[in-house]
Protein backbone atom coordinates (compact mmCIF):
# COMPACT_ATOMS: atom_id res chain seq x y z
CA UNK A 1 0.00 0.00 0.00
CA UNK A 2 1.16 3.44 -1.02
CA UNK A 3 2.79 5.35 2.21
CA UNK A 4 0.55 8.00 3.69
CA UNK A 5 2.73 11.36 3.39
CA UNK A 6 5.25 12.17 6.06
CA UNK A 7 4.08 15.25 6.82
CA UNK A 8 0.81 13.26 7.13
CA UNK A 9 1.79 10.57 8.96
CA UNK A 10 3.18 12.04 12.18
CA UNK A 11 1.92 11.93 15.62
CA UNK A 12 1.24 14.96 16.89
CA UNK A 13 -1.87 17.60 17.44
CA UNK A 14 -3.00 17.84 13.81
CA UNK A 15 -3.37 14.03 13.06
CA UNK A 16 -4.68 13.33 16.46
CA UNK A 17 -7.94 16.87 15.84
CA UNK A 18 -8.37 14.99 11.97
CA UNK A 19 -8.93 11.75 13.55
CA UNK A 20 -11.06 13.36 15.80
CA UNK A 21 -13.19 15.09 13.36
CA UNK A 22 -13.33 12.19 10.84
CA UNK A 23 -14.26 9.74 14.47
CA UNK A 24 -17.38 12.13 14.78
CA UNK A 25 -17.89 12.20 10.72
CA UNK A 26 -18.34 8.62 10.85
CA UNK A 27 -20.62 8.15 14.05
CA UNK A 28 -23.06 11.02 13.00
CA UNK A 29 -23.73 9.00 9.99
CA UNK A 30 -23.53 5.48 11.52
CA UNK A 31 -25.67 6.73 14.10
CA UNK A 32 -27.95 8.39 11.37
CA UNK A 33 -28.77 4.94 9.57
CA UNK A 34 -30.72 3.17 12.63
CA UNK A 35 -31.39 5.93 15.35
CA UNK A 36 -34.45 7.65 13.28
CA UNK A 37 -35.99 4.01 13.27
CA UNK A 38 -37.57 3.83 16.55
CA UNK A 39 -39.09 7.32 16.54
CA UNK A 40 -41.48 6.89 13.22
CA UNK A 41 -44.68 6.00 15.23
CA UNK A 42 -44.01 9.11 17.03
CA UNK A 43 -43.03 10.81 14.10
CA UNK A 44 -46.48 9.61 12.38
CA UNK A 45 -48.47 11.56 14.86
CA UNK A 46 -47.18 14.63 14.63
CA UNK A 47 -46.85 14.96 10.67
CA UNK A 48 -50.02 13.33 10.12
CA UNK A 49 -48.17 10.75 8.14
CA UNK A 50 -49.95 7.49 6.81
CA UNK A 51 -48.08 4.15 7.70
CA UNK A 52 -47.27 4.14 3.86
CA UNK A 53 -46.10 7.65 3.88
CA UNK A 54 -43.88 7.45 6.92
CA UNK A 55 -41.98 4.43 5.70
CA UNK A 56 -40.26 7.18 3.40
CA UNK A 57 -38.85 8.61 6.13
CA UNK A 58 -36.32 5.64 6.06
CA UNK A 59 -36.08 4.79 2.60
CA UNK A 60 -35.17 8.21 0.89
CA UNK A 61 -32.47 8.38 3.06
CA UNK A 62 -31.27 4.22 2.26
CA UNK A 63 -32.09 5.01 -1.57
CA UNK A 64 -30.49 8.80 -1.87
CA UNK A 65 -27.32 7.44 0.25
CA UNK A 66 -26.60 4.45 -1.63
CA UNK A 67 -27.14 6.23 -4.88
CA UNK A 68 -24.64 9.13 -3.98
CA UNK A 69 -21.82 6.70 -2.57
CA UNK A 70 -20.78 5.81 -5.87
CA UNK A 71 -19.39 9.24 -7.15
CA UNK A 72 -17.46 10.06 -4.18
CA UNK A 73 -14.24 8.84 -4.78
CA UNK A 74 -14.45 11.20 -8.66
CA UNK A 75 -15.70 14.14 -6.42
CA UNK A 76 -13.17 14.29 -4.25
CA UNK A 77 -10.56 13.89 -6.41
CA UNK A 78 -12.21 16.61 -8.80
CA UNK A 79 -12.63 19.08 -5.99
CA UNK A 80 -9.94 18.03 -3.39
CA UNK A 81 -10.55 15.62 0.31
CA UNK A 82 -11.20 18.20 2.36
CA UNK A 83 -13.29 20.64 0.55
CA UNK A 84 -15.59 17.89 -0.32
CA UNK A 85 -15.35 16.60 3.32
CA UNK A 86 -16.31 20.09 4.68
CA UNK A 87 -19.13 20.77 2.43
CA UNK A 88 -20.62 16.85 3.37
CA UNK A 89 -19.89 17.47 7.05
CA UNK A 90 -21.87 20.78 6.86
CA UNK A 91 -24.87 19.84 4.41
CA UNK A 92 -25.38 16.64 6.77
CA UNK A 93 -25.70 18.49 10.20
CA UNK A 94 -28.16 21.44 8.43
CA UNK A 95 -30.28 18.51 6.82
CA UNK A 96 -31.03 17.07 10.38
CA UNK A 97 -31.49 20.33 11.90
CA UNK A 98 -34.54 20.67 9.11
CA UNK A 99 -35.39 17.09 9.55
CA UNK A 100 -36.13 18.17 13.46
CA UNK A 101 -37.34 21.68 11.98
CA UNK A 102 -40.00 19.70 9.71
CA UNK A 103 -43.54 20.75 9.45
CA UNK A 104 -45.19 17.44 7.22
CA UNK A 105 -44.27 14.90 5.75
CA UNK A 106 -42.72 16.24 2.56
CA UNK A 107 -40.60 19.04 4.17
CA UNK A 108 -39.39 15.65 6.14
CA UNK A 109 -39.15 13.45 3.47
CA UNK A 110 -37.15 16.07 0.88
CA UNK A 111 -34.67 16.61 4.21
CA UNK A 112 -34.21 13.21 4.76
CA UNK A 113 -33.12 12.59 1.21
CA UNK A 114 -30.49 15.67 1.48
CA UNK A 115 -29.18 14.08 4.15
CA UNK A 116 -28.58 10.88 2.59
CA UNK A 117 -26.95 13.29 -0.78
CA UNK A 118 -24.72 14.51 1.73
CA UNK A 119 -24.15 11.71 4.65
CA UNK A 120 -23.20 9.16 1.68
CA UNK A 121 -19.43 10.43 1.54
CA UNK A 122 -18.94 11.04 5.19
CA UNK A 123 -18.13 7.29 5.78
CA UNK A 124 -15.72 6.12 2.74
CA UNK A 125 -14.09 9.93 3.20
CA UNK A 126 -13.37 9.75 6.90
CA UNK A 127 -12.00 5.94 6.44
CA UNK A 128 -9.89 7.70 2.81
CA UNK A 129 -8.77 10.36 5.60
CA UNK A 130 -7.62 7.76 8.33
CA UNK A 131 -5.71 5.72 5.77
CA UNK A 132 -3.70 8.49 5.11
CA UNK A 133 -3.16 9.97 8.57
CA UNK A 134 -1.42 6.57 9.79
CA UNK A 135 1.36 4.82 8.06
CA UNK A 136 1.05 1.05 7.36
CA UNK A 137 2.66 -0.13 10.47
CA UNK A 138 -0.32 1.77 12.80
CA UNK A 139 -3.18 0.86 9.95
CA UNK A 140 -4.44 -1.50 12.00
CA UNK A 141 -4.67 0.71 15.23
CA UNK A 142 -5.81 3.35 12.98
CA UNK A 143 -8.62 1.29 11.05
CA UNK A 144 -9.70 0.36 15.13
CA UNK A 145 -10.22 3.88 15.62
CA UNK A 146 -12.15 3.83 12.76
CA UNK A 147 -14.28 0.92 13.21
CA UNK A 148 -15.48 1.43 16.58
CA UNK A 149 -17.65 4.63 15.13
CA UNK A 150 -19.01 2.53 11.88
CA UNK A 151 -19.86 -0.41 14.10
CA UNK A 152 -20.83 1.06 17.46
CA UNK A 153 -23.16 3.44 15.63
CA UNK A 154 -26.03 1.11 14.22
CA UNK A 155 -25.36 -0.98 17.35
CA UNK A 156 -26.09 2.25 19.52
CA UNK A 157 -28.12 4.00 17.23
CA UNK A 158 -32.06 2.21 18.39
CA UNK A 159 -31.49 2.53 22.09
CA UNK A 160 -30.02 5.95 21.57
CA UNK A 161 -32.94 6.96 19.85
CA UNK A 162 -35.19 5.53 21.89
CA UNK A 163 -33.99 7.15 24.92
CA UNK A 164 -34.03 10.40 23.05
CA UNK A 165 -37.51 9.69 22.08
CA UNK A 166 -39.11 8.69 25.42
CA UNK A 167 -36.88 11.40 27.61
CA UNK A 168 -37.37 14.29 25.00
CA UNK A 169 -39.49 14.08 21.78
CA UNK A 170 -38.54 12.80 18.06
CA UNK A 171 -36.93 15.90 17.31
CA UNK A 172 -34.13 15.56 18.93
CA UNK A 173 -33.37 12.40 17.48
CA UNK A 174 -32.24 14.67 14.74
CA UNK A 175 -30.84 17.66 16.39
CA UNK A 176 -28.47 15.42 18.10
CA UNK A 177 -25.97 15.56 14.86
CA UNK A 178 -25.82 18.99 15.74
CA UNK A 179 -22.98 19.19 18.22
CA UNK A 180 -21.33 16.13 16.30
CA UNK A 181 -21.20 18.14 12.87
CA UNK A 182 -20.25 21.58 14.09
CA UNK A 183 -16.92 19.52 16.12
CA UNK A 184 -16.02 18.00 12.87
CA UNK A 185 -16.37 21.11 10.05
CA UNK A 186 -14.73 23.06 12.68
CA UNK A 187 -11.75 20.63 13.06
CA UNK A 188 -11.67 19.79 9.13
CA UNK A 189 -11.13 23.75 8.65
CA UNK A 190 -8.63 24.20 10.74
CA UNK A 191 -6.43 20.97 10.94
CA UNK A 192 -6.93 19.02 7.87
CA UNK A 193 -4.48 19.43 4.82
CA UNK A 194 -6.03 19.63 1.08
CA UNK A 195 -5.54 16.55 -1.46
CA UNK A 196 -4.32 17.68 -4.84
CA UNK A 197 -7.20 18.37 -7.59
CA UNK A 198 -7.44 16.77 -10.53
CA UNK A 199 -8.94 19.66 -12.85
CA UNK A 200 -8.76 17.28 -16.05
CA UNK A 201 -11.05 14.45 -14.78
CA UNK A 202 -14.51 14.28 -16.65
CA UNK A 203 -17.16 13.11 -15.14
CA UNK A 204 -18.87 10.09 -16.90
CA UNK A 205 -22.71 10.59 -16.78
CA UNK A 206 -24.16 7.53 -18.75
CA UNK A 207 -22.09 5.38 -16.05
CA UNK A 208 -23.49 7.30 -13.14
CA UNK A 209 -26.88 7.41 -14.30
CA UNK A 210 -27.22 3.82 -14.90
CA UNK A 211 -25.31 2.77 -11.75
CA UNK A 212 -27.28 5.21 -10.38
CA UNK A 213 -30.95 3.99 -11.54
CA UNK A 214 -29.94 0.08 -10.81
CA UNK A 215 -29.14 0.87 -7.42
CA UNK A 216 -32.52 3.27 -6.55
CA UNK A 217 -34.12 0.55 -7.84
CA UNK A 218 -32.84 -2.31 -5.94
CA UNK A 219 -32.67 -0.30 -2.64
CA UNK A 220 -36.74 0.37 -3.74
CA UNK A 221 -37.63 -3.19 -4.58
CA UNK A 222 -35.46 -4.11 -1.29
CA UNK A 223 -37.02 -2.08 0.57
CA UNK A 224 -40.69 -2.04 -0.04
CA UNK A 225 -40.78 -5.35 -0.79
CA UNK A 226 -41.93 -6.70 2.28
CA UNK A 227 -45.22 -4.42 2.39
CA UNK A 228 -46.01 -4.67 -1.01
CA UNK A 229 -45.61 -8.71 -1.06
CA UNK A 230 -42.26 -8.88 -3.10
CA UNK A 231 -43.05 -11.02 -6.33
CA UNK A 232 -46.85 -10.69 -5.53
CA UNK A 233 -46.87 -7.00 -6.62
CA UNK A 234 -46.00 -5.83 -9.88
CA UNK A 235 -43.95 -2.54 -8.72
CA UNK A 236 -41.54 -4.84 -6.93
CA UNK A 237 -41.15 -6.95 -10.36
CA UNK A 238 -40.78 -3.37 -12.14
CA UNK A 239 -38.06 -2.25 -9.89
CA UNK A 240 -36.15 -5.39 -10.04
CA UNK A 241 -36.48 -5.36 -14.04
CA UNK A 242 -35.54 -1.72 -13.75
CA UNK A 243 -32.30 -2.38 -11.50
CA UNK A 244 -31.04 -5.20 -13.71
CA UNK A 245 -31.36 -3.47 -16.67
CA UNK A 246 -29.44 -0.70 -14.95
CA UNK A 247 -26.48 -2.60 -14.12
CA UNK A 248 -26.76 -4.22 -17.48
CA UNK A 249 -25.87 -0.94 -18.86
CA UNK A 250 -23.47 0.43 -16.69
CA UNK A 251 -21.48 -3.46 -16.80
CA UNK A 252 -21.61 -3.03 -20.14
CA UNK A 253 -20.89 0.70 -20.72
CA UNK A 254 -17.65 0.33 -18.12
CA UNK A 255 -15.97 -2.28 -19.91
CA UNK A 256 -15.92 -0.49 -23.45
CA UNK A 257 -15.70 2.97 -22.25
CA UNK A 258 -11.94 4.45 -21.73
CA UNK A 259 -12.70 6.55 -18.66
CA UNK A 260 -15.26 4.46 -16.37
CA UNK A 261 -17.39 6.00 -14.11
CA UNK A 262 -15.58 3.60 -11.44
CA UNK A 263 -12.26 2.50 -12.48
CA UNK A 264 -11.57 -1.11 -12.78
CA UNK A 265 -8.24 -1.06 -12.29
CA UNK A 266 -9.78 -1.09 -8.17
CA UNK A 267 -10.61 -4.75 -8.86
CA UNK A 268 -7.19 -5.78 -10.21
CA UNK A 269 -6.23 -5.73 -6.44
CA UNK A 270 -6.30 -9.08 -5.02
CA UNK A 271 -6.62 -8.33 -1.49
CA UNK A 272 -9.09 -5.41 -2.60
CA UNK A 273 -11.48 -7.59 -3.97
CA UNK A 274 -11.21 -10.51 -1.12
CA UNK A 275 -12.21 -7.22 1.20
CA UNK A 276 -15.45 -6.45 -0.49
CA UNK A 277 -16.37 -10.21 -0.77
CA UNK A 278 -16.12 -10.55 2.89
CA UNK A 279 -17.71 -6.60 3.22
CA UNK A 280 -20.11 -8.00 1.68
CA UNK A 281 -20.47 -11.01 4.29
CA UNK A 282 -20.58 -8.20 7.21
CA UNK A 283 -22.81 -6.11 5.49
CA UNK A 284 -25.53 -9.18 5.78
CA UNK A 285 -24.54 -10.55 9.02
CA UNK A 286 -24.34 -7.29 11.07
CA UNK A 287 -27.70 -5.82 9.65
CA UNK A 288 -29.53 -8.41 9.56
CA UNK A 289 -28.54 -9.55 13.23
CA UNK A 290 -29.64 -6.34 14.29
CA UNK A 291 -33.33 -5.91 12.41
CA UNK A 292 -33.45 -9.43 14.40
CA UNK A 293 -32.27 -8.61 17.70
CA UNK A 294 -34.53 -5.63 18.34
CA UNK A 295 -38.02 -7.65 17.41
CA UNK A 296 -37.34 -10.71 19.36
CA UNK A 297 -36.49 -8.96 22.49
CA UNK A 298 -39.39 -6.68 22.39
CA UNK A 299 -42.40 -8.97 20.82
CA UNK A 300 -40.93 -12.55 22.26
CA UNK A 301 -39.57 -12.19 25.15
CA UNK A 302 -41.88 -8.79 26.10
CA UNK A 303 -39.24 -6.33 27.32
CA UNK A 304 -39.83 -2.56 26.85
CA UNK A 305 -37.83 -1.05 24.00
CA UNK A 306 -35.33 1.05 26.57
CA UNK A 307 -34.59 -2.47 28.33
CA UNK A 308 -34.07 -4.13 24.84
CA UNK A 309 -31.70 -1.10 23.65
CA UNK A 310 -29.52 -1.47 26.59
CA UNK A 311 -29.37 -5.52 26.59
CA UNK A 312 -28.35 -4.66 22.72
CA UNK A 313 -25.57 -2.43 23.43
CA UNK A 314 -23.87 -5.18 24.96
CA UNK A 315 -22.84 -6.13 21.43
CA UNK A 316 -21.20 -2.98 20.82
CA UNK A 317 -19.18 -3.63 23.99
CA UNK A 318 -17.58 -6.78 22.59
CA UNK A 319 -16.95 -5.22 19.36
CA UNK A 320 -15.29 -2.37 21.51
CA UNK A 321 -13.30 -4.66 23.11
CA UNK A 322 -11.82 -6.23 20.33
CA UNK A 323 -11.18 -3.35 18.33
CA UNK A 324 -9.10 -2.40 21.32
CA UNK A 325 -7.39 -5.94 20.98
CA UNK A 326 -7.08 -5.74 17.47
CA UNK A 327 -4.64 -3.42 16.80
CA UNK A 328 -2.10 -5.27 18.84
CA UNK A 329 -2.65 -9.02 18.27
CA UNK A 330 -2.28 -8.09 14.14
CA UNK A 331 1.44 -7.68 15.18
CA UNK A 332 1.64 -11.45 15.97
CA UNK A 333 -1.22 -12.63 13.44
CA UNK A 334 -2.18 -12.83 10.27
CA UNK A 335 -5.18 -10.77 9.37
CA UNK A 336 -6.38 -14.03 7.74
CA UNK A 337 -6.07 -15.39 11.10
CA UNK A 338 -7.97 -12.96 12.91
CA UNK A 339 -10.59 -12.51 9.95
CA UNK A 340 -11.65 -16.83 10.54
CA UNK A 341 -11.19 -16.43 14.56
CA UNK A 342 -13.41 -13.81 14.29
CA UNK A 343 -16.19 -15.18 11.63
CA UNK A 344 -16.11 -19.00 13.99
CA UNK A 345 -17.05 -16.59 17.17
CA UNK A 346 -19.79 -15.09 15.30
CA UNK A 347 -21.46 -18.74 13.92
CA UNK A 348 -20.83 -19.86 17.75
CA UNK A 349 -22.78 -17.14 18.97
CA UNK A 350 -25.62 -17.80 16.56
CA UNK A 351 -25.94 -21.37 17.10
CA UNK A 352 -26.68 -20.21 20.95
CA UNK A 353 -29.43 -18.06 19.56
CA UNK A 354 -31.10 -20.91 17.65
CA UNK A 355 -32.19 -22.31 21.19
CA UNK A 356 -33.37 -18.95 22.56
CA UNK A 357 -37.06 -18.70 23.81
CA UNK A 358 -39.22 -16.09 25.30
CA UNK A 359 -37.96 -17.99 28.83
CA UNK A 360 -34.35 -17.14 27.68
CA UNK A 361 -32.43 -14.92 30.45
CA UNK A 362 -31.10 -11.40 30.04
CA UNK A 363 -27.83 -12.54 31.40
CA UNK A 364 -27.65 -14.99 28.41
CA UNK A 365 -28.69 -12.22 26.20
CA UNK A 366 -26.11 -10.01 27.26
CA UNK A 367 -23.10 -12.69 27.18
CA UNK A 368 -24.20 -14.52 23.85
CA UNK A 369 -24.31 -10.41 22.67
CA UNK A 370 -20.58 -9.51 24.02
CA UNK A 371 -19.40 -12.98 22.64
CA UNK A 372 -20.99 -11.77 19.11
CA UNK A 373 -20.03 -8.11 18.89
CA UNK A 374 -15.96 -9.26 20.06
CA UNK A 375 -16.45 -11.93 17.49
CA UNK A 376 -17.42 -8.93 14.55
CA UNK A 377 -14.63 -6.86 15.93
CA UNK A 378 -12.28 -9.71 15.35
CA UNK A 379 -13.69 -9.13 11.56
CA UNK A 380 -13.90 -5.64 10.81
CA UNK A 381 -10.45 -4.26 11.87
CA UNK A 382 -8.44 -6.61 9.52
CA UNK A 383 -10.41 -6.81 6.95
CA UNK A 384 -10.51 -2.64 7.00
CA UNK A 385 -6.61 -3.04 6.96
CA UNK A 386 -6.21 -5.97 4.51
CA UNK A 387 -8.64 -4.47 1.53
CA UNK A 388 -5.89 -1.48 1.10
CA UNK A 389 -3.11 -2.76 2.10
CA UNK A 390 -1.51 -3.38 -1.63
CA UNK A 391 -3.91 -0.61 -3.17
CA UNK A 392 -2.26 2.31 -4.56
CA UNK A 393 -2.48 5.71 -3.19
CA UNK A 394 -4.71 7.22 -6.16
CA UNK A 395 -7.42 4.73 -6.35
CA UNK A 396 -8.25 5.31 -2.13
CA UNK A 397 -10.93 7.52 -1.76
CA UNK A 398 -12.24 5.02 -4.69
CA UNK A 399 -11.84 2.23 -3.06
CA UNK A 400 -13.23 3.29 0.14
CA UNK A 401 -16.35 4.46 -1.11
CA UNK A 402 -16.80 0.94 -3.02
CA UNK A 403 -16.35 -0.81 0.44
CA UNK A 404 -19.26 1.38 2.20
CA UNK A 405 -21.48 0.88 -1.20
CA UNK A 406 -20.60 -2.65 -1.35
CA UNK A 407 -21.52 -2.81 2.88
CA UNK A 408 -24.73 -0.79 2.81
CA UNK A 409 -26.25 -3.11 -0.39
CA UNK A 410 -25.23 -5.99 1.26
CA UNK A 411 -27.11 -4.77 4.37
CA UNK A 412 -30.75 -4.22 2.61
CA UNK A 413 -30.10 -6.89 0.69
CA UNK A 414 -29.82 -9.06 4.10
CA UNK A 415 -31.76 -7.58 6.13
CA UNK A 416 -34.46 -7.94 3.38
CA UNK A 417 -34.15 -11.97 3.16
CA UNK A 418 -34.22 -12.47 7.03
CA UNK A 419 -37.25 -10.48 7.21
CA UNK A 420 -38.97 -12.19 4.68
CA UNK A 421 -37.62 -15.70 6.08
CA UNK A 422 -38.82 -14.38 8.92
CA UNK A 423 -42.51 -13.63 8.16
CA UNK A 424 -43.25 -16.41 5.78
CA UNK A 425 -41.34 -19.13 8.51
CA UNK A 426 -43.86 -17.47 11.45
CA UNK A 427 -46.63 -17.88 8.45
CA UNK A 428 -45.69 -21.52 7.52
CA UNK A 429 -45.01 -22.65 11.09
CA UNK A 430 -48.06 -21.28 12.61
CA UNK A 431 -50.15 -22.98 9.89
CA UNK A 432 -48.58 -26.40 10.79
CA UNK A 433 -49.13 -26.26 14.52
CA UNK A 434 -52.62 -24.82 14.45
CA UNK A 435 -53.69 -28.09 12.68
CA UNK A 436 -52.93 -30.18 16.15
CA UNK A 437 -55.02 -27.83 18.06
CA UNK A 438 -57.79 -30.14 18.76
CA UNK A 439 -60.06 -31.27 21.13
CA UNK A 440 -58.69 -34.50 19.94
CA UNK A 441 -54.94 -33.90 21.18
CA UNK A 442 -53.83 -35.52 23.71
CA UNK A 443 -51.79 -32.63 25.13
CA UNK A 444 -55.07 -30.70 25.22
CA UNK A 445 -56.90 -33.08 27.38
CA UNK A 446 -54.56 -32.95 30.51
CA UNK A 447 -56.45 -31.56 33.46
CA UNK A 448 -53.14 -29.06 34.32
CA UNK A 449 -53.92 -27.95 30.45
CA UNK A 450 -57.47 -28.38 30.04
CA UNK A 451 -57.77 -26.14 32.97
CA UNK A 452 -55.79 -23.12 31.36
CA UNK A 453 -56.88 -23.78 27.47
CA UNK A 454 -60.35 -25.04 27.34
CA UNK A 455 -61.03 -24.87 23.38
CA UNK A 456 -64.78 -24.66 23.67
CA UNK A 457 -64.69 -21.40 25.49
CA UNK A 458 -63.66 -17.82 23.35
CA UNK A 459 -60.91 -17.14 26.15
CA UNK A 460 -59.56 -20.87 25.38
CA UNK A 461 -59.53 -20.50 22.05
CA UNK A 462 -57.85 -16.87 22.07
CA UNK A 463 -55.41 -18.12 24.46
CA UNK A 464 -54.33 -21.04 22.55
CA UNK A 465 -54.54 -18.95 19.41
CA UNK A 466 -51.61 -16.80 21.54
CA UNK A 467 -49.09 -19.42 22.33
CA UNK A 468 -49.01 -21.18 18.98
CA UNK A 469 -48.41 -17.61 17.15
CA UNK A 470 -45.48 -17.10 19.75
CA UNK A 471 -44.13 -20.71 19.24
CA UNK A 472 -44.17 -20.23 15.85
CA UNK A 473 -42.49 -16.75 15.92
CA UNK A 474 -39.56 -18.28 18.02
CA UNK A 475 -38.96 -21.11 15.48
CA UNK A 476 -39.28 -18.68 12.75
CA UNK A 477 -36.36 -16.47 14.47
CA UNK A 478 -34.02 -19.60 15.08
CA UNK A 479 -34.75 -20.72 11.03
CA UNK A 480 -33.42 -17.53 10.53
CA UNK A 481 -30.24 -17.49 13.15
CA UNK A 482 -29.83 -20.76 11.55
CA UNK A 483 -29.71 -19.26 8.05
CA UNK A 484 -27.33 -16.49 8.64
CA UNK A 485 -24.81 -19.00 10.63
CA UNK A 486 -25.07 -21.07 7.65
CA UNK A 487 -24.05 -18.01 5.49
CA UNK A 488 -20.90 -17.24 7.76
CA UNK A 489 -19.71 -20.85 8.05
CA UNK A 490 -19.89 -21.32 3.76
CA UNK A 491 -17.77 -17.32 3.63
CA UNK A 492 -14.73 -19.04 5.85
CA UNK A 493 -12.77 -20.99 3.07
CA UNK A 494 -12.77 -17.76 0.77
CA UNK A 495 -10.50 -16.32 3.23
CA UNK A 496 -7.45 -17.89 1.87
CA UNK A 497 -7.25 -15.63 -0.71
CA UNK A 498 -6.15 -12.67 1.80
CA UNK A 499 -2.48 -11.92 0.96
CA UNK A 500 0.34 -11.73 3.86
CA UNK A 501 -0.06 -8.99 6.04
CA UNK A 502 3.39 -9.69 7.52
CA UNK A 503 5.32 -9.68 3.99
CA UNK A 504 3.68 -6.38 3.14
CA UNK A 505 4.65 -5.05 6.58
CA UNK A 506 8.30 -6.16 5.97
CA UNK A 507 8.16 -4.72 2.41
CA UNK A 508 7.42 -1.31 3.61
CA UNK A 509 10.24 -1.92 6.41
CA UNK A 510 12.21 -2.67 3.97
CA UNK A 511 11.76 0.50 1.72
CA UNK A 512 13.11 2.78 4.40
CA UNK A 513 9.76 3.82 4.92
CA UNK A 514 10.04 6.44 2.23
CA UNK A 515 8.46 7.54 -0.64
CA UNK A 516 5.62 4.99 -1.36
CA UNK A 517 6.01 1.70 -1.32
CA UNK A 518 3.72 -1.23 -2.50
CA UNK A 519 3.17 -3.79 -0.63
CA UNK A 520 3.99 -7.89 -1.53
CA UNK A 521 1.57 -10.34 -1.32
CA UNK A 522 2.59 -14.13 -0.43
Amino acid sequence: MSGAPASLAVPGLRRNMVTICAMTATIMQALDTTIANVALPYMQGTLSASQDQINWVLTSYIVAAAIMTAPVGWIANRFGRKRTFIVCSAGFTVASVLCGLAQDINQMVLFRLLQGVFGAALVPLSQAVMLDYYTLQERAKAMSIWGMGVMMGPIMGPSLGAWLTETYSWHWVFFVNLPFGFVTVLGLVVFMDETRQDHELRFDWFGFGALAVAIGALQLALDRGEQQGWLESNEIIAEFIISGIGFYYFFAHSFTTSDPFIRLALFKDRNFVTGCIFMTVMGLVLYSTMALASPYLQNVIGYPIITAGVLLASRGCGTFVAMMLVGRLMRYFEARSLIITGLIITAASLFQMTGWTDQTGASEIVTVSIIQGFGFGLVFVPLSTVSFMTLSNQLRTDGTSMLTLVRNVASSVGISIVIAQLTEGSRRTYAILSEHITPFNQAIQMPDVSRLINLGTDSGRALADVMVALQAQIIAFSQDYQLVMIFILCSIPLAIMIGSTKVALRSQAGGGGGGEQHAVME
